[in-house]
């Protein structure tokens, strides 16, 4: 076990700046520079945290991990660095995000516990980005987490000093932990004061007041376990700054109070219902008239009439609405086409009289270009690639068949 006086962060989680020896030099598992100090403030990767950065000398401190079989603490740099003296920087935003993280989640856990007894089952700490824990439950309410929340907020509000100390493996029976630790020779402790005692080796608020405000975004479930996110401290400061700059954006926009947006948005959904409403009956028209101009304009061969119409970047939902009023026109065979420069849309409508079908005058045609579709006697849909000198052979050759078919 790495002894106590080499890894000061365990004591001192605000000292951000010592001195050092660099005892000897190693190399990372990807080959990268690392060294051993002789003491460190670097907190590793570990326990659901993620490692310090910073400075070594002229040395960027990349990565700092614990070698479990050497126990010994190894910083990862970004140059080689001599045997000696060296001065140590740790990098305090990435810390003090950690550590308001860290401690809010140990304040969550046992808020959780002391109140619904939902054990925590693993956690992980961002600075930046939300973090979370995992309850062993099977649902968590709102009202549930809302209520942990208030009682996480009160606690850090009472800024409780959060003591960490090492204990034996004997004398750890008297300490009300919430998880039975590993089997080691000693045990770090981190207690929030009379409330919350955990078996724990990462870097912590010295109180509760430091977290500054905690605040749990969603919840929900992964697997047979509930996933809470929340973010804390700087985080929490940065989120609700996002989220002010949105609403009041939004009100401007809106021309409203910001109180007011959820009354303003569902009146603004009303309207566009409305309108969307309006502008389906008023397209719906203009479509029954255009498909009644197309049978107008339609050639006459014998006793039925064709409808030919290409159409360039049309939807195809708008062609089959054409095809739609088409269908029910006496003796009229009609194809329609939309095409976007890369694909094919195509229907074909067979109306009352016809004696034709427009499945099987679909296949016919989009066999052509290797195309599919389906649909029934009366009207068939489908489509096919094709570039656009193929796109305009493809639709000479379909107006020549068609007009061959009703003259024979």
């Amino acid at each position: 076990m790495i002894p106590i006086e080499q890894i000061l962060y365990t004591q001192e989680p605000l000292t951000w700046e010592f001195e050092a020896q660099v005892v000897r030099k190693t190399a990372a598992p990807d080959g990268r520079s690392a060294v051993i100090l002789d003491r460190t403030y670097f907190y590793p990767t570990g326990g659901g945290q993620e490692h310090d950065t910073g400075r070594l000398g002229e040395a960027r401190v990349v990565d700092v991990y614990k070698d479990e079989e050497q126990q010994v603490i190894v910083h990862v740099l970004d140059r080689d660095l001599p045997l000696g003296p060296v001065s140590g920087r740790i990098d305090g935003e990435r810390r003090l995000r950690h550590m308001q993280h860290h401690t809010a989640q140990h304040l969550l856990t046992q808020c959780f516990v002391h109140l619904f007894n939902y054990p925590t089952v693993s956690a992980n700490i961002n600075g930046y980005t939300p973090s979370t824990l995992d309850l062993t439950v099977e649902q968590v309410t709102r009202a549930q987490w809302e209520q942990a929340e208030t009682l996480a907020n009160e606690i850090i509000y009472q800024n409780r000093p959060v003591k960490s100390y090492f204990v034996s493996a004997e004398e750890i029976e008297r300490v009300p932990l919430r998880r039975p630790p590993p089997k080691v020779e000693r045990i770090r402790v981190v207690e929030i004061d009379a409330y919350d005692y955990s078996a724990c080796s990462g870097s912590h608020c010295p109180s509760t007041g430091m977290i500054g405000v905690v605040k749990i975004l969603k919840v929900e479930r992964q697997n047979d376990k509930m996933r809470v996110y929340f973010v804390a401290g700087k985080q929490a400061w940065e989120h609700y700054q996002a989220l002010f700059e949105t609403v009041n954006s939004l009100a401007a926009q809106l021309n409203t109070n910001p109180q007011d947006i959820t009354q303003s948005v569902l009146r603004q959904g009303e309207l566009l219902k409305a309108a969307q409403r309006e502008a389906l009956t008023l397209r719906t028209g203009m479509i029954a008239w255009e498909a009644q101009q197309l049978a107008q304009k339609s050639e006459i061969l014998g006793e039925r009439r064709l409808v030919l119409a290409p159409f360039e970047g049309r939807p195809a939902a708008e062609v089959r609405l054409l095809a739609d009023e088409l269908k029910s026109v006496p003796g009229t065979l009609a194809l329609l086409a939309t095409y976007d420069g890369q694909k094919v849309s195509l229907v074909a409508v067979c109306g009352p009289g016809c004696g034709l079908s427009a499945q099987e005058l679909l296949r016919s045609q989009l066999a052509r270009i290797g195309g599919r579709g389906g649909g029934d006697a009366t009207i068939a849909q489908g489509g096919g690639s094709a570039d656009p000198a193929q796109f305009q052979a493809f639709w000479a050759e379909a107006q020549a068949s068609l007009r061959q078919l009703l003259v024979t």
